[in-house]
């Protein structure tokens, strides 16, 4: 995926999931299955998600080569990232404690909808600091998926938010 087709795919897959969030009632907006996170709270995950990589993006690029490095390798392509994803959630894992979110309450949509557009409007900007070849070359730590190019974690990005929205979906019985 190029940087414009990515800007666009982020602002896509999160408006589709903020419309989804958005557009439920209360019960749907609270309602839990199994156990499982709410729909306020699946979207409060994907806030909590897009803060790192908002933050990434936002440092000087000098400061993510210090603390990070640079890769030894080419970026995965979309399709490859998203499979090693899916196969890690097959197995053992943990959410880490600044990724879970807490309960959510009806009256936090709107706050959650400005946090979230402002996040992803800020993270394409900023992915016009970097060119084709910077995507593929500097990395970020991923909690599950281990360091990540820049390239890698905004297409991971893209893709949480969709995968969040089909699981609301699925919890909703839709």
């Amino acid at each position: 995926m190029t940087k414009e087709e990515i800007k666009s795919k982020l602002s896509e897959n999160h408006q589709s999931l903020l419309d989804l969030v958005l557009s439920l009632n209360d019960t749907d907006f609270l309602h839990s299955a199994n156990g499982k996170w709410t729909a306020g709270q699946q979207l409060d995950h994907i806030c909590r998600s897009v803060y790192p990589v908002r933050l990434a993006f936002s440092l000087p690029k000098l400061m993510l080569r210090l603390f990070f490095g640079k890769s030894n390798r080419p970026s995965r392509d979309y399709e490859l990232l998203v499979a090693k994803y899916l196969k890690k959630l097959e197995g053992k894992y943990q959410v880490g404690e600044r990724f879970i979110p807490k309960p959510i309450q009806p009256d936090k949509k709107t706050k959650l909808k400005d946090e979230l557009i402002k996040a992803i409007d800020s993270i394409n900007k900023n992915i016009d600091k970097y060119s084709e070849e910077q995507l593929d070359k500097q990395i970020l730590p991923h909690p599950l998926l281990g360091k990540l190019t820049l390239r890698e974690m905004l297409c991971f990005t893209i893709y949480h938010a969709e995968h969040h929205r089909r699981l609301v979906l699925q919890y909703l019985g839709r």
